[in-house]
């Protein structure tokens, strides 16, 4: 943290007075021009939303961030601190982050014709410099703007008329600084009228006050798309006034949406040492979701937030967590099975339409679990044929067979050496798996030997039956007879 320091003291170290445009501006080229990355962790943006980033802060503009749910809006704007200067001068007990430069509160002119030169100066790390409201429908123009404070008043025994009687809001305390308002169709039609002098003319007015404030703040809005949200818009002359709009996305690639998913998942280190999670079981948890992108069954309007696979894949690991602590092993892997255990993660982050509603939410999670295991299966795989020819063998006809006369069973709770020793006894299974998946590691060849027996259930082929903590795979007649 830096030390108190005089006026006389500022203007001697050479320091330039610069608006925050200028500032995030000079600290964006000399990124650039140093190659360095100037949003970090925004995985899938780099050819798309980043350019429009930098032009729409090199032009100077407030930025409105448009699009679904879960699409690192409130990430992106959050990451713009990082293109402020380290440390800001500030009039010393400014509310306002005044400049000594241009102090446009009363206060401050104060001090500064009082003290002059002397007048002390304090620091402000660009940490302080971001502020953050979510726009709801009960929030007031006093909470943004700000009000007369009746109490202020009679303690400095000031008339209503005098500025130093001012309470001022959220926006003016941001100045100098990023404010970033979420949600911004939630904001009451006639709160965003209040921000047309603001955006435009940069000042403020507070009950009838003919105060000049001209503030210095760089906004960005964030908001779903309007044929969305059901409970208002953005104003057009609010829109009018907002210099750039930028349209975010979901990850278009697997690749691109495991990183998000590792980055975000809040999974510990021990747990990592402990847990190994196959590729292709992270390739399957983000076709989940790309697969509810696109069902019937969900709203795509409202999108599917990617913060889905994010509460996945840590649910993913806490199944196989319990099985550690339940089974007493050291170690584990997750497996195929593990993936019932993600159901939860998805019915609290789909909007279901009126079909999805009928069929159930939790009906719709295994629909989206099966359909992404067959697209997963058919990359790696020969397709399963709907229709056999008698006398004309397919891939899976001795597997087929091989169920005929015997049964499978997994637990969730068995080892990793009795769950794939199970599995490993399959003499058919093992032969289709290495025929197809040779170059895979040993842990995805694992895996795709649950893989093709949940692929042959899905199609049919073969009955899956679930109690409990338990599997049955077994043929499509002798799984009947056992459920009656």
């Amino acid at each position: 943290m830096k030390n108190d320091i005089t006026f006389k003291e500022l203007k001697k170290s050479g320091y330039q007075d610069k608006t925050i445009n200028e500032e995030i501006q000079a600290n964006l080229i000399t990124k650039i021009k140093a190659k360095e990355p100037v949003f970090e962790g925004l995985w899938g943006y780099e050819d798309s939303v980043v350019p429009q980033l930098k032009k729409a802060i090199l032009a100077g503009h407030h930025i409105n961030l448009l699009g679904l749910r879960g699409q690192a809006k409130t990430r992106i704007a959050r990451s713009m601190v990082s293109l402020l200067d380290e440390y800001m001068p500030i009039v010393k007990g400014s509310e306002i982050n005044d400049s000594p430069f241009h102090p446009i509160s009363k206060y401050s002119r104060d001090l500064i014709a009082e003290h002059g030169d002397e007048t002390p100066i304090s620091w402000v790390h660009r940490s302080n410099r971001f502020f953050e409201k979510l726009a709801t429908p009960d929030v007031n123009v006093a909470d943004l703007i700000g009000d007369i404070d009746p109490i202020k008043a009679a303690t400095l025994k000031l008339p209503y008329s005098d500025e130093r009687v001012l309470h001022y809001g959220m926006i003016p305390r941001a100045n100098r600084s990023i404010f970033v308002l979420n949600e911004l169709p939630d904001l009451q039609a006639r709160i965003q009228v209040s921000l047309f002098n603001i955006l435009q003319e940069g000042d403020i007015q507070i009950r009838g006050f003919q105060l000049r404030m001209p503030l210095d703040i760089q906004f960005v809005f964030t908001a779903n798309p309007e044929d969305y949200t059901n409970r208002g818009s953005i104003v057009t002359p609010l829109k009018d006034r907002i210099g750039s709009q930028i349209f975010t996305h979901y990850p278009k690639t697997i690749a691109l949406a495991r990183q998000i998913t590792e980055q975000e998942a809040a999974i510990s280190t021990q747990d990592k040492s402990q847990i190994q999670i196959p590729s292709l079981a992270k390739d399957l948890l983000e076709q989940v979701a790309f697969v509810a992108r696109d069902s019937e069954y969900v709203d795509a309007k409202s999108g599917v937030s990617a913060r889905l696979t994010i509460s996945a894949m840590e649910n993913l690991v806490a199944a196989a967590k319990l099985r550690l602590i339940e089974s007493d092993a050291e170690k584990t892997t997750v497996r195929l099975l593990d993936f019932m255990s993600i159901i939860p993660s998805i019915t609290g982050k789909i909007e279901l339409v009126y079909e999805g509603e009928q069929e159930g939410a939790d009906y719709v999670a295994k629909i989206l679990i099966d359909k992404a295991v067959m697209i997963q299966f058919e990359n790696l795989f020969p397709r399963i044929s709907k229709l056999e020819k008698d006398g004309i063998k397919n891939p899976y006809t001795d597997l087929i067979k091989w169920f005929n006369k015997n049964h499978l069973e997994l637990n969730y709770t068995d080892t990793d050496e009795e769950f794939y020793g199970k599995l490993n006894s399959i003499k058919p299974l093992v032969e289709v798996v290495e025929e197809n998946t040779s170059e895979l590691s040993i842990e995805d060849q694992n895996f795709c030997k649950e893989l093709v027996l949940w692929a042959l259930t899905i199609s049919k082929k073969l009955d899956k039956a679930e109690n409990q903590n338990t599997f049955t795979f077994d043929s499509t007649g002798i799984g009947q007879f056992l459920r009656n």
